[in-house]
Order: structure tokens, then C-alpha cells, then sequence
């Protein structure tokens, strides 16, 4: 097709969600409140989960969210929240599964009750959250412009490190494979399922490595961690007519830990 024939795509377009409904699970704290952030700034309708009613309430007034405490990290919580939202909503554009856990420990210490605590938080709580919620997210997708799930997985799933955090890794490679199976599932239902991987951000969880900057030279070929504007425009890209084309799609987001090893 000749250039002057096309018509030139607007970029804030691509990128916006006006309209748009989102849930992130875990959205008061950490990268989930940097990607609730990121949601609104983009025109979203955004809704944030977090165990702790206070932080949660304290978060979404902060943030101009809506709030729904409630624990997402268990089946019975996550029926709980999901039941909550279907009476407020009938649409979900975007489910972003961000509520974790961890547990490090060396491998002669390691508990048993580590790993079933994990694996629930961490994999078979943000499968049941999109089990829940598949009405709404079937009502909002639609040809061209599908319903989003974006599960918050890890570089821990791909590649090993130093932390001895055995059940972390497992279930983060799990959630990673969880996420490939589901999108194709739900492909005909016009619900995209990826999975986004991050590296070392500023959070409590990395919390040792981010207080000193000059950490970052030694562990990140990009020489730096992870900032809110990263992490929330790899979800808004995931979540937008930007992203539409793209399913079953793990996405690193590492400074070039993975790649570049």
C-alpha cells in the first residue's frame, strides 16, 4: 500500500485504556501499586486487592483506585474477592496476577510447609482467580481487542540464582507454563493470557540488593533495577491495542539478566 494512503496510527491510542476496567491482585504494595499506577495513568478503572484492609482502603484513596481487600493467595479468598467484584462489575478488560509469596532458605533447613504455602499463593491462586472471573472476562473481550490476563512471574523461573528460594523458583516456572496453557484455553473465548517476568526492582522483597544503587553495576547488565515506569509500561503495553496481537508471550523484564547471560 502506498504511504500516503495509510492512515497514521495515534500513538497515545495504542498505548490508552479509557474504558477499561483492571483488577491487580496484591495492588497496594511493591510492583503491584507501581502497575495499579500505571493502569490509571492510562485511563483505566482500576481495582486493588491486598490481605490488610487499612493498607488496601489507604492505597486505593491514594491512588484514586477502588479498593477490595481480601486474600487472594487462597481459594476461599479469591471467591470471596471475585464474588465482590462480579457485583460491581460485569466487564473485566484486565486481570494482572500479582499477589506472591517467597521463601528462601538453605537446602538442608528447607520446610516442608514452605512449598505448599508457595505453590497456593503463587500458581494455583491466580489460576483459580481467572476460573472465577471468566464471565467478566468473556463479557469484555471481543475480536480484535481481547480481555487481558497478565500473571506476574519471574526470572527466578528461568534462570537459578544464589537465593535458595526452592519453592519460589518452582512456582514461578510454573506460573509460566500455567499462563502459555491458559492461552490457548481461552484464545476462542478472546482472552489473552501472558506472563511477564521481572528482574530486580526497588520492592520490599529485593530490598537488601535496592538500598545501595551501586548493587545494581554487579547483578544487571543494564546497570541499573527496575523502575515504576518500567514495569507499568510493560503491563500497558500487554493491556493495550499495542498488545493485542500477543498471547501465550513471557516477557522479560530484567535489564538483560536472561538475555544477555
Amino acid at each position: 500500500m502506498d504511504r500516503k494512503d495509510t492512515t497514521m496510527m495515534d500513538p497515545a491510542a495504542l498505548f490508552s485504556l479509557e474504558g477499561k476496567t483492571a483488577l491487580v491482585t496484591g495492588g497496594a504494595q511493591g510492583l503491584g501499586r507501581m502497575i495499579a499506577e500505571g493502569l490509571i495513568a492510562a485511563g483505566a478503572k482500576v481495582y486493588i486487592t491486598s490481605r490488610k484492609a487499612d493498607i488496601c482502603e489507604a492505597a486505593a484513596a491514594e491512588m484514586g483506585a477502588h479498593a477490595l481487600p481480601g486474600e487472594a493467595g487462597s481459594a476461599a479468598g479469591v471467591e470471596d474477592i471475585a464474588a465482590r467484584f462480579a457485583a460491581a462489575e460485569d466487564r473485566l478488560h484486565i486481570l494482572v496476577n500479582n499477589a506472591g509469596k517467597t521463601w528462601g532458605a538453605p537446602i538442608d533447613e528447607f520446610p516442608d510447609h514452605a512449598w505448599s504455602s508457595v505453590m497456593e499463593v503463587n500458581v494455583q491462586s491466580p489460576f483459580k482467580m481467572v476460573q472465577q472471573l471468566l464471565p467478566q472476562l468473556t463479557a469484555a473481550g471481543a475480536p480484535g481487542d481481547p480481555a487481558r490476563v497478565v500473571n506476574i512471574g519471574s526470572i527466578a523461573g528461568r534462570a537459578t540464582t544464589t537465593v535458595q528460594a526452592y519453592s519460589y523458583a518452582a512456582s514461578k516456572a510454573a506460573i509460566h507454563m500455567l499462563s502459555r496453557q491458559l492461552a490457548r484455553d481461552l484464545i476462542d473465548r478472546n482472552i489473552s493470557v501472558n506472563a511477564l517476568l521481572p528482574g530486580f526492582f526497588p520492592t520490599k522483597m529485593s530490598a537488601h540488593l535496592s538500598a545501595d544503587p551501586a548493587n545494581a553495576k554487579g547483578l544487571v547488565p543494564i546497570g541499573r533495577f527496575g523502575t515504576p515506569e518500567d514495569i507499568a509500561g510493560a503491563v500497558i503495553f500487554l493491556s493495550s491495542r499495542a498488545g493485542a496481537y500477543i498471547t501465550g508471550a513471557e516477557l522479560q523484564l530484567d535489564g538483560g539478566l536472561i538475555g544477555c547471560a
